[in-house]
């Protein structure tokens, strides 16, 4: 037999709130008696048997209850506790009517009440007595809680094997095929998810994602219960491309594939409930960073065979404007910035997100993301909130060959557009005529290059 271990953590005791699990088919069974206002309940008995139960760990719940079998009415009698003993004195004797129930198991050995005196008074009023061969049981409505059940130590769903539905949940989604060893089953991810993420509003990091089955089952979440959980998914192998970001695309379209093909399409309910937005970020490697370095002479190339202070100052300076060391003088045209990547024997241009990288490099909690035109001018304008609270603003532009005309231009859109209004800070690229603007390249040079604390 194999076993896997779920282990959660919290912070602190304060946030170590456990979620629920919805019930199974078997469970709901049981509470087959309905209510006066259509409430599913079992009866169930109110002696206690868990741990804990004996009259010797609890012996203030241990006493008699007096059951009228004529007027079927149960009560508890007159009693003094007796700190000597610590044990309830009964002060009063059953009428001619009533029995004594105790809650004593069928082995004849002393147990105690789910509750204490007072709190009992409060449940009789909706509990029964039943006689069996051993006497009178006293039983209390158990209701149906709609949020779920506590999750128990031990999941053995059959929904939880790897093998058969992590396995399977793949080969629905590429067809046959291999495409990833050992994925995970959607539903334990789901219901893992459920028992320590309990809001509907969580973020879910997995920095080891594998095949994408976290993303996977987030979606299912949110298509399940209206959430709107989001998820971080970190991966460097190649099947980051192969599988991971394949699936969830998959996964988006339409929540059932076989054999690599739709089933059907996405319900509009199940659409509006799929993700809105997924942001892919690549981070540049050390040999791409390599790859890109250009020298403005020729011979700089040597430097790389170099240690020490050669090589340091010839990437600061003979080397200042390549594109991985961020070329500023490219951010005139932020749009088409490249890197050349080598992937699979080939090097091919890549586009950079220059405007995104930022916005990270900042810290900019980003509340709105607007693209603007200005007869053909593009800019993107972002708008948000710093670490330190400054209310902020980026604003990026294609300013390739602009001349003093084309910045008073930029000036009139941006004042007519409102698109400073409020800010603390505000940023541009390049030059610009606009009042109180910042050029954005000597902080983001500085952070880009920023030594790393720790």
């Amino acid at each position: 037999m194999n076993h896997e271990y779920g282990l959660f953590y919290a912070r602190s005791s304060e946030h170590a709130l456990v979620g629920h699990m919805a019930h199974t088919e078997k469970q709901r069974r049981r509470y087959d008696e309905v209510d006066e206002v259509g409430d599913h309940f079992e009866w169930e008995n109110f002696r206690k048997s868990s741990a804990g139960s004996y009259r010797v760990d609890r012996p203030r719940q241990f006493f008699p209850i007096f059951y009228d079998k004529h007027v079927k009415l149960l009560r508890v009698p007159f009693l003094r506790w007796q700190d000597v003993t610590r044990e309830w004195k009964v002060m009063e004797s059953p009428s001619e009517n009533e029995v004594a129930i105790w809650p004593k198991d069928s082995a004849g050995k002393e147990r105690v009440w789910r509750y204490g005196v007072e709190r009992t008074k409060g449940v009789l009023k909706d509990a029964v007595a039943r006689e069996g061969d051993a006497g009178f049981e006293l039983y209390t409505r158990k209701y149906l809680q709609t949020e779920g059940v506590l999750p128990r130590t031990w999941w053995d769903k059959p929904d939880y094997s790897a093998r058969d539905n992590g396995t399977r949940a793949l080969a629905d989604l590429f067809g046959p095929g291999k495409p990833f060893d050992f994925p995970k089953a959607p539903a334990a991810v789901m219901d893992s998810l459920k028992v320590c993420c309990r809001g509907e509003q969580a973020l879910l990091l997995d920095y080891f994602a594998g095949s994408g089955t976290t993303g996977h089952a987030v979606i299912n979440l949110n298509r399940e219960d209206g959430g709107r959980r989001k998820f971080i998914l970190v991966e460097m192998a190649d099947y980051f491309d192969t599988v991971l970001l394949p699936r969830l695309k998959k996964v988006t379209f339409t929540p059932e594939w076989k054999d690599g093909q739709p089933s059907r399409l996405a319900t509009a309910e199940e659409a509006d409930r799929g993700p809105r937005l997924m942001k892919v970020i690549r981070l540049e490697s050390y040999e791409d960073a390599l790859n890109n370095i250009a020298f403005d002479e020729p011979v700089g190339q040597q430097a790389l065979k170099f240690e020490d202070y050669l090589l340091k100052y010839m990437l600061k300076w003979e080397s200042k404007h390549s594109e991985t060391l961020l070329n500023v003088g490219k951010l005139t045209r932020p749009f088409a910035y490249q890197l050349h990547l080598h992937r699979d024997g080939e090097t091919r241009a890549q586009p950079v997100d220059l405007p995104e990288t930022f916005n990270y490099l900042l810290g900019l909690h980003v509340q709105t993301r607007r693209v603007y035109d200005d007869n053909g001018r593009r800019y993107l304008a972002y708008r948000g909130t710093t670490r330190e609270g400054r209310k902020t603003v980026v604003i990026w532009r294609d300013t390739a060959g602009w001349e003093q005309a084309d910045y008073e231009r930029d000036k009139q859109f941006v004042a007519e557009q409102s698109l400073a209004v409020g800010a603390d800070e505000l940023y541009v690229n390049g030059d610009s005529f606009i009042p109180g603007a910042r050029a954005l390249e000597p902080l983001f040079k500085a952070r880009l290059f920023a030594p790393v604390e720790g």
